[in-house]
C-alpha cells in the first residue's frame, strides 16, 4: 500500500481531533492520544482544549479529580494524564527496559537495583491507604535507616527515583493538596485499576493505541515515542511481528512503516489537507512521531522547536507539517513563521480557536 505524506498528515489530524476539534469527553480524547504529557499542567489542558468541540475550563484537572484520567510518569520519564487503560497498557513495557539497573543510571541516580526494588515494595505498602505529600512520603521512608542515602535524590522534584517505581504501578500521583502535589497507588487511586500485565500481553493493547493515532510508524519509532529507545530491539520488532494481520505495511516516499489494517482503507482514501491550526506546548501532534521527524519538522527548524531545559513551543501546523511557533501575548497571537514566511491564510480560524480554548473573547494574530 503505498500513500503520500499529505495524505498521512490529513489522517493523523482527523484521527486526533485537530480537523475538526470533535472530541465529546476528555477521556475519549486523551485515550487516543495515548496521553497527553502534562509536566504543565496548562500545556495539558491546551492540547485537549484545542481538540474539544466544546471546551471546558479545567477539564484536565476535572477528569484527574473525578479519577477517569491518571496522573504518572509514563512515556520517556515525564508526566502524563492517562485513561487508566493506557497507563496500564504502556507501564509495563516501559518497565520492562529495566533502565534502572544499568550502570549509568545507578552511577547518576546513586541507587543499585536491589535498592530500587526495596523502595518500590516499601513506597508500595506506604501508599496502599494512604496520600502523602512528598515531604510526608521521604519521612516515611526515611524513618528505615536503608534509605538515608536516598534522601537527596528522593526530595528531588524530577522524581527520577520514583520514576521506576510509577512504571511499576507502585506510585502515581494523588488529588493535590492545596499548591501541594500528593503522591498514591493506582489501585488506591483508580476505581477498578486492572493492574500491569506482562509486557507481551501489554503490548498489543500499546501498540495498536500508538498506531491509531500516529501511525505509520516503526517499531523504532514506537520505541523513541515509548522509552527513548531503551528497549531491545529484537523485543519491539517480536511485538510488532505477533500482531500480524492486524497490521498494514504502508511505504510513503521510500519509507515504510505500519498502520492498523482496520485503518488503510481510511488512510488510503484521506485527500490531502489545506489547513492551518495552532498547537500548544508539548502537543502530542508533535512529540507522538517525534520532534526528530523530519517530514514533520524540517530538521533546520528543529531547534526553534524542541528548545533548552526540554521545553517543546507552540506549533503553528499547515497543511499538516510544523511550519512555525507561536506564543499568546495578552490579546495577541504572536507568530514567528520559519525562514520569515509570511502569515498563511485562514490564520483567523487557527487564531479564533487559541481564543476558545484561552477563554478569551478574541485574539488577533500578528508577525513576530
Amino acid at each position: 500500500m503505498r500513500v503520500t505524506w499529505e495524505q498521512i498528515f490529513g489522517w493523523r489530524l482527523a484521527r486526533q481531533f485537530v480537523a475538526p476539534p470533535a472530541a465529546s469527553s476528555v477521556p475519549e480524547l486523551v485515550g487516543r492520544l495515548c496521553g497527553v504529557q502534562a509536566q504543565v499542567t496548562s500545556a495539558a489542558e491546551t492540547a485537549v482544549a484545542l481538540r474539544s468541540a466544546a471546551p471546558e475550563d479545567g477539564a484536565v484537572v476535572s477528569a484527574l479529580s473525578n479519577r477517569t484520567l491518571i496522573k504518572t510518569w509514563a512515556m520517556r520519564g515525564t508526566l502524563h494524564a492517562m485513561t487508566p487503560a493506557g497507563a496500564a497498557a504502556v507501564l509495563p513495557l516501559i518497565a520492562s527496559a529495566r533502565v534502572w539497573e544499568k550502570p549509568s543510571w545507578q552511577r547518576t541516580f546513586g541507587a543499585t537495583p536491589t535498592e530500587v526494588a526495596t523502595l518500590t515494595e516499601a513506597v508500595g505498602g506506604i501508599l496502599g491507604d494512604a496520600e502523602l505529600t512528598r515531604e510526608e512520603l521521604v519521612e516515611a521512608l526515611l524513618a528505615d535507616k536503608a534509605f538515608h542515602k536516598l534522601g537527596k535524590e528522593l526530595r528531588s522534584g524530577w522524581g527520577t527515583l520514583l520514576k521506576p517505581l510509577a512504571w511499576q504501578g507502585a506510585i502515581c500521583h494523588g488529588p493535590t493538596r492545596g499548591n501541594k502535589v500528593t503522591f498514591t497507588s493506582p489501585a488506591r487511586l483508580i476505581p477498578d485499576w486492572p493492574g500491569l500485565a506482562e509486557p507481551d500481553s501489554a503490548a498489543r493493547a500499546a501498540i495498536t493505541a500508538y498506531l491509531g493515532a500516529y501511525g505509520p510508524a516503526t517499531p523504532e519509532i514506537f520505541d523513541a515515542w515509548l522509552s527513548r529507545n531503551s528497549l531491545r530491539k529484537t523485543t519491539v520488532r517480536g511485538w510488532f511481528a505477533e500482531l500480524g494481520d492486524a497490521l498494514t505495511s504502508v511505504e510513503v516516499e521510500g519509507r515504510t512503516g505500519y498502520v492498523l489494517t482496520e485503518h488503510a482503507d481510511e488512510l488510503a482514501a484521506t485527500e490531502p489537507t489545506t489547513s492551518v491550526h495552532l498547537l500548544g506546548p508539548f502537543d502530542q501532534y508533535v512529540l507522538g512521531p517525534g520532534t526528530g521527524d523530519t517530514e514533520l519538522l524540517p530538521k533546520a527548524h528543529r531547534a526553534l522547536v524542541s528548545r533548552t531545559a526540554g521545553w517543546i513551543a507552540p506549533i503553528v501546523v499547515v497543511n499538516g507539517r510544523i511550519a512555525g511557533t507561536w506564543e499568546l501575548k495578552s490579546d495577541e497571537v504572536v507568530v514567528s513563521m520559519f525562514d520569515s514566511a509570511p502569515l498563511p491564510k485562514k490564520l483567523d480560524a487557527a487564531t479564533d480557536r487559541v481564543a476558545r480554548a484561552a477563554g478569551l473573547g478574541s485574539v488577533r494574530a500578528r508577525a513576530a
